[in-house]
Formats: structure tokens, sequence, C-alpha cells
């Protein structure tokens, strides 16, 4: 036991909450503790009813069963793989920024998730969140089941075919990488790439519960390190190369 603590302890705050949460809601709702109707985001009853609470537990909840157990624990590996990653990797040290980078892309699926009635948001988000990482890390060669390497950048399309064939269904997934495209092209691709103005910018609030640590950068707009010195290989005609090569599922 001492070694799953010592693990758990391992990961990166913000991403252990998130996946203890995402262990945790499923279960209470599996032992019959809370009953899993009202874990689901049902529009009439969050706006009507005010059952404010729902967003919250639907973005942790996952009806395990005998047909769904599999889903699960492959997207819950892709929450704690690529939430670390990015978490100690783009945003290193800048907490407040991925937090909100998660509300942002919380925020936009949920009211997806109201406006095409959606009851569960688990996969959007982490399906949101491995898209940023697999764009700031786009040359990366990565391998997946049976050998099969590719660019991370068709990561989040092969892991949407791959959900697709054990789960019936892609448009958890394809809002996702929607929401993980919209993010990213605000914070990195319009300001950085195209010259644009920033839209996004990190509360300050935010600032003040996670303050950066090691001397991190404050504020959105300022790509992290692996992409500003791709900017600056694209200067001389360079191609993007965010990124170092490793296999899927290595720790």
């Amino acid at each position: 036991m001492s070694d799953l603590g010592d693990w758990f302890r391992s990961i990166p705050l913000i991403t252990r909450y998130w996946f203890a949460g995402s262990i945790a809601v499923p279960l209470v709702g599996k032992l019959g503790l809370v009953s899993p109707v009202n874990l689901f985001l049902w529009p009439d009853a969050f706006i009507h009813r005010f059952q404010i609470w729902r967003p919250i537990t639907a973005t942790f909840f996952f009806p395990v069963g005998p047909g769904t157990g599999f889903l699960y624990l492959v997207n819950l590996y892709f929450l704690y793989q690529y939430s670390s990653r990015l978490e100690t990797g783009a945003f290193d040290g800048r907490p407040a920024d991925y937090m909100f980078m998660l509300l942002f892309n919380w925020i936009c699926i949920v009211i997806t998730g109201l406006v095409m009635d959606m009851q569960l948001l688990m996969i959007p988000l982490i399906m949101s969140v491995l898209y940023v990482w697999a764009q700031l890390n786009r040359d990366m060669i990565v391998s997946f089941w049976f050998g099969t390497r590719f660019k991370a950048c068709y990561l989040p399309w092969v892991i949407l075919g791959f959900n697709y064939i054990i789960g019936g269904s892609v448009i958890n997934e394809l809002i996702g990488n929607l929401v993980g495209h919209l993010y990213f092209f605000l914070m990195f691709k319009y300001p950085v790439d195209l010259g644009g103005r920033n839209f996004l910018s990190t509360p300050q609030f935010l600032y003040r519960w996670l303050p950066n640590r090691r001397g991190g950068v404050s504020g959105f707009g300022v790509p992290p390190a692996s992409m500003r010195r791709a900017a600056e290989d694209q200067q001389g005609g360079g191609r993007h190369n965010w990124g170092q090569g490793f296999r899927l599922g290595d720790q």
C-alpha cells in the first residue's frame, strides 16, 4: 500500500485531484451511496430546478459496468498520462495557467453539453486536454497499440476511432477535440503564429490561489518554452518541433 500511496502522491497536484475525483464519484454511484440519476447533467434539472452541482458531478461521473468498464479505464489512463505530462511539461511551475485551461475547456464543454443534452462530460474534458498536449508536441513520434507509430498531432483522432470501436460513439471525443482546438488556437496559434491579440488571460485570483513556482511567467499570451523555441526556429523557415519522442504508455 505504501508503494501505491507514494505513486499517488507523485502525481502532479491538479491532475491528482482530478484523477481521484474521477475514481471516487463513479465509485459512489456504483455502490449506491448516491443515486446515479443525481450525477448526470440534465439541462432541465440544472436550469429549472437549480441543481447546480450537476455540471461538476457529470465531469467526474462515469457509469462503470460490464459494457463500459474497459472504456472507463482507458480514458482514466489517458487522464493520468496526458494531464500529468501537460501539467509538468508546458505548464510546469504555472498551476494557475493550467487550472485556467481546464476551467476554460470545462465551461465550453458544459455549455455544449447543455445545448446538445450531453449527460456525461468526463471523456470530452479528457480529450480536450489530450488534444492540447498533442498540439504542443505535434511532431513527437508516439507508438500506439500493435506497434503503430505516428506523429502526436494525429493521436486525438486515432483515439477517437479507438473509442468508437470499443464504445460505439464519437460525439464525446469529437467535442473534446474541438474544445481543445479552440483553446489551443486562442491561446497559442492565433497570438503566436498569426500575430493576433490575446483573447485569454488567467484571472488574478487563480494566481493568488495557485502561485507560480520557480519564477514562472504570469499571464497568458506567453507560450511555453518549447513553443517559443519553435517560433524562433520558424523565423528562419524551419518547421515546428514541439517535443521529443516517447513511446505511448511509458512512465
